[in-house]
């Protein structure tokens, strides 16, 4: 894989760049609450407008169905990124049409520009090759070379990521050759004690990186809402807590896998619960009580893990060399609910291990929730990507940059 160390060596002054990145931040309204993946790409942008390219950013945001849609426009992710590069980032209000082609015909040398969410384009996202490839050809139209830097998106076949590279000459931004070395460190250059933590909603969204790390971790920490497919599939009553049902009986194989080959699966001891869901707009205070995590009552749902939970988990983080955490262990977004996670992300901090938070929620939580991200070994951009490689899946952004 190529990088933009090198691409740089060759020089790239008056050249039109093309770069892929992962702009996809969260939103309320038109205020960015999370802008940690535009810091993350900026310093690749940065270097290539130091070098004298015309920089084109490109990125999706959310989910459009293929359409404009103002509520996912990029035009507050381009002002943003401005600030940070602490220069004037043009925008455009298309993808391909009359306005990138003007915005990218107008830049100077050293300059950068936006264009609008490529998910505005149905055939950014489409299953047909054919249909994929022609927005590609369009896209290639605005560009002499490709940096691919949104790892957030290379577990994607979409015309950025997977189509458009054959057609550009390409390399590997920054960010994407961090993000594959770090990953590296987690599979094939692994210091034990190996410990994962594993949160979130839906045990299914972690069933294939379980199976992959059944054979690699030492220590498997699980919580979240996918916890209670486990407590449920161990006989406790889950009340009505977030619960896959029919996930159950792959549940029951990993957790006799885990005890035939010594790896430590954890599941909470104790738990928050209520009879309410939190209002995560106010904040209100929350009418919760705390259980044993096999006494959970059958009117009340499991929001958090408890404090028997926290401090047993940052026991097994203790003395861990190596830690990859992926997903919030509660519902972190509202203070009553957020312990479960602060304890984590405190743990990985007071441990000396390399510890690597791996994209999404659990990035945003970090983040959120005060703690300096500096601190942390690594924080990644891309949560559905960091799993998938470590599932051992072939990635579509990262095998069309090998190429």
């Amino acid at each position: 894989m190529k990088t933009i160390d090198e691409l740089l060596a060759e020089g790239v002054s008056g050249k039109r760049v093309f770069v892929r990145a992962d702009l996809n931040v969260p939103l309320a309204g038109t205020t960015i609450t999370d802008d940690g993946r535009i810091r993350a790409v900026a310093p690749t942008i940065a270097k290539l407008a130091e070098a004298g390219a015309r920089v084109i950013v490109a990125s999706h945001l959310g989910r459009p169905k293929g359409a404009p849609d103002p509520a996912f426009s990029l035009a507050p992710a381009a002002a943003r990124l401005g600030e940070i590069l602490g220069s004037d980032v043009a925008f455009a209000t298309d993808t391909v049409g009359a306005s990138a082609k003007e915005t990218v015909a107008a830049l100077a040398d050293g300059s950068v520009a936006v264009i609008e969410n490529l998910r505005f384009n149905a055939g950014e996202t489409a299953k047909d090759d054919a249909e994929r490839g022609a927005f590609a050809d369009q896209l290639a139209e605005l560009a002499d070379i490709y940096v691919g830097d949104g790892f957030g998106a290379v577990h994607r076949k979409h015309a950025s990521v997977f189509d458009l590279p054959a057609r550009l000459p390409h390399v590997a931004g920054g960010l994407i050759a961090t993000e594959v070395g770090v990953l590296q460190k987690l599979t094939a250059e692994v210091k034990r004690p190996y410990v994962v933590v594993l949160g979130g909603a839906k045990v299914s969204d972690k069933l294939a990186v379980i199976d992959q790390l059944l054979g690699k971790a030492d220590r498997i920490l699980i919580g979240g809402g996918m916890a209670y497919t486990f407590l449920k599939a161990q006989g406790h009553e889950v009340g009505i807590s977030l619960l896959q049902e029919d996930q159950i009986p792959v549940v029951l194989e990993y957790m006799e896998r885990a005890r035939k080959t010594g790896v430590e699966l954890v599941l909470p001891v104790d738990v928050l619960v209520s009879r309410d869901f939190p209002d995560l707009k106010t904040k209100a205070p929350a009418d919760f009580i705390t259980v044993d995590a096999d006494k959970i009552p059958a009117d009340q749902e499991g929001l958090d893990i408890g404090p028997k939970t926290r401090e047993l988990y940052a026991s097994k983080i203790a003395d861990a060399e190596t830690v990859f955490w992926n997903g919030p262990l509660g519902v972190f977004e509202h203070p009553d609910y957020a312990n479960g996670t602060k304890a984590i992300a405190q743990a990985l901090l007071d441990s000396s291990a390399f510890t690597v938070v791996g994209g999404g929620d659990s990035a945003a939580a970090v983040r959120i929730l005060g703690f300096d991200e500096n601190a942390f070994g690594h924080i990644s951009t891309g949560g559905g990507a960091s799993l998938e490689y470590l599932e051992g899946k072939t990635l579509p952004g990262l095998a069309a940059l090998e190429v």
